[in-house]
């Protein structure tokens, strides 16, 4: 069965974010033979920090992949961590039933 990989990543307004979400694009079409990034309309995450509530603001980049290396896909996230400068990059998984 199918899946879909889903990676969340945070918005900034910058040149350097911007080049990021190309490489991003690149290396992800290189590799999966393509990639749907939702750039338009960025969505907003919170979330509670210490009774604080943090804010972001990302994109989603999906690719649809009939397996899952987890070894890849594991390397690939702290790659994107220590790109983004976030202490963690959510990538989820979901599988998928073509209709």
């Amino acid at each position: 069965m199918p899946y879909l990989v889903e990676i969340l990543l945070p918005v900034a307004h910058s040149r350097r974010n911007r080049t990021n979400l190309d490489l991003v694009r690149d290396e992800l079409t290189e590799k999966f033979g393509g990639v749907t990034l939702h750039i338009n309309s960025p969505a907003e995450g919170l979330w509670e920090d210490g009774g604080d509530i943090e804010r972001d603001r990302i994109v989603v980049a999906e690719v649809m992949t009939d397996d899952i290396d987890r070894s890849w896909w594991s390397s690939y996230r702290r790659e994107l961590e220590a790109r983004f400068r976030q202490e963690e990059i959510l990538i989820r998984a979901t599988p998928i039933e073509r209709l």
